[in-house]
């Protein structure tokens, strides 16, 4: 499906966004202690910090994504097939 198709929204977007701009943040001061000539420790943890600023939006949105689209693509299930599918949800934490 093409994003050109329908509006995609989530309730989870809003925070996503938030999370991404914070890390935009981080990652435009990161620049400018690189072009300042400040220590690389303190570089290397501002690096850290956008980094998982932006591994827990990613992880937010695919979880969120799971959650919905998966649920309304597969349908009603049985026990055993919603066991299956609640499995793999469960293991893309692990991602």
């Amino acid at each position: 499906m093409s994003t050109e198709e329908h509006e995609h929204r989530h309730d989870t977007h809003p925070d996503i966004v938030k999370r991404l701009k914070r890390a935009e943040g981080h990652l435009k001061s990161v620049v400018t202690m690189i072009e300042a000539g400040k220590p690389c420790l303190d570089i290397a943890q501002q690096l850290h910090a956008v980094e998982k600023a932006i591994t827990n939006a990613k992880r937010t949105l695919i979880q969120d994504h799971l959650d919905h689209c998966l649920e309304n693509a597969v349908g009603a299930l049985g026990r055993e097939q919603r066991q299956t599918i609640d499995e793999f949800k469960t293991i893309t934490k692990y991602l």
